[in-house]
């Protein structure tokens, strides 16, 4: 692992070394610095449609129309009351 770690830094050196190289790295840093942005805000999407999916199903259920209650009412049957004579 250290022959690795020491063969990526000898390459960096060399490239950091060439014409433009040091420019060159710096865009590299600047686009992984990007990419890690890109990431965090992916991320947050996930969470944003999470919130999207019950908002919907809230709504959805606004807009149904209101059950009507299956309170049976019984007519009672009313007789007219005679007046007493």
């Amino acid at each position: 692992m250290t022959k690795l770690t020491g063969a990526g830094e000898d390459a960096l050196q060399r490239i950091a070394d060439l014409p433009g190289g040091g420019r060159a790295l710096g865009a590299f840093n600047d686009l992984r610095n990007r990419v890690d942005e890109l990431g965090k805000k992916v991320r947050g999407i996930d969470d944003l449609e999470r919130r999207i999916v019950k908002l919907e199903k809230q709504v959805a259920e606004l807009k149904k129309p209101p059950r009507k209650t299956s309170t049976s009412r019984g007519t009672t049957r009313r007789t007219p009351t005679r007046p007493s004579s």
